[in-house]
């Protein structure tokens, strides 16, 4: 009994040791992978239309015959792709939910595109209900349903990006979490968690635009921009005027030489510091129209007061110190 004990005892620690060794020796291969054993470089790139990880520097195939972790099918347009597609939609923080949860469509067919009766109909419109109910079940998460479609709505009407969307619902979110709303409007931290994302995305939008598709003042918007970014710590940097002028000039339909000169007016207006504490909107529109005049193109006054939503005073006053700084710049 005792020998059978120590016989059993010896082959467990022989397991061991060779379990501990086949890890070793797997963890050293894994690290010589991650690296070229050419060169010695770490430039690894992995090609997965043919299966292999070649060296970026020397041009050695690493590893070959690599599993395709892709799917076994092919799509040749997006309603193939949907039509195959065995997953759902990615988690997103443009939905309360985050897209988690499960939709009933409106459509009242069946699998077999027949139509339901209408019991089956009734049925469903209820299912639809309780569904809804279920998806917002306390007052916090109908606050951010609520306020993200608010988002999607003045993001969508301002033209601006997924990712400015995506950013803004991020920062609603943590001003939510951080009690941040009691004493203040849904939409007014809405709206200005909007225009801080557009200028941490190096897209901003003029506070006149976003007051123009929001449903507060100006003022608030102003003031609870201020609290959120001041309380969330967030790091915006100011403005810079060239930002505005791509923007200004596609919907002018000025050409390209006249962009690039207004980039260059602004950027001497920088070297003289003509830039500081002026609108950076009222600058890049003064740039556009000055560079429109210089290239000999008939761009008024009017026409881009009307696209940058300010005042032709702001831009003839900026007009003339953009114009003062280029001569500044001239002069040896």
């Amino acid at each position: 009994m005792t020998e059978s004990v120590r016989r059993f005892t010896t082959d467990n620690a022989r397991v061991r040791n060779q379990k501990s060794r086949d890890t070793k020796q797997s963890e050293s291969d894994r690290e010589q992978t991650l690296s070229c054993p050419e060169c010695g470089s770490e430039a690894l790139v992995s090609d997965s239309e043919h299966g292999e990880t070649v060296c970026d520097e020397c041009g050695l195939v690493v590893e070959e015959n690599e599993i395709d972790r892709g799917p076994e099918w092919r799509a040749f347009n997006s309603s193939e792709k949907d039509q195959k597609s065995r997953v759902g939609a990615p988690t997103t923080n443009m939905m309360h939910d985050k897209g988690l949860s499960t939709n009933i469509g409106w459509q009242n067919k069946d699998a077999y595109g027949r139509s339901l009766s209408s019991r089956q109909r009734e049925k469903m419109q209820r299912l639809r209900t309780w569904n809804e109910r279920f998806r917002t079940r306390d007052s916090k998460e109908r606050n951010l349903k609520q306020a993200l479609g608010e988002i999607d709505r003045m993001a969508s009407a301002l033209g601006l990006p997924e990712n400015v969307r995506e950013t803004t619902s991020v920062i609603y979110r943590r001003a939510l979490n951080d009690d941040l709303l009691p004493g203040r409007s849904i939409e007014g931290v809405a709206t200005s968690s909007l225009y801080a994302a557009a200028r941490m995305a190096d897209t901003p939008r003029s506070l006149d635009e976003i007051t123009s598709v929001s449903r507060v003042e100006k003022d608030e918007i102003a003031r609870t921009y201020r609290y959120v970014v001041r309380e969330l710590k967030l790091e915006i940097k100011p403005a810079d005027p060239e930002q505005y002028v791509p923007r200004f000039a596609s919907e002018l339909g000025i050409s390209d030489e006249s962009e690039r000169r207004a980039r260059q007016l602004l950027k001497n207006a920088k070297e003289q510091g003509v830039h500081s504490g002026k609108s950076p909107v009222g600058l890049a529109a003064a740039a556009v129209y000055a560079a429109s005049l210089l290239t000999n193109e008939k761009v008024t006054q009017n026409e881009v007061s009307d696209v940058a939503n300010i005042s032709e005073v702001t831009i003839r006053n900026r007009y003339h110190e953009l114009l003062e700084a280029e001569e500044q710049t001239q002069i040896p």
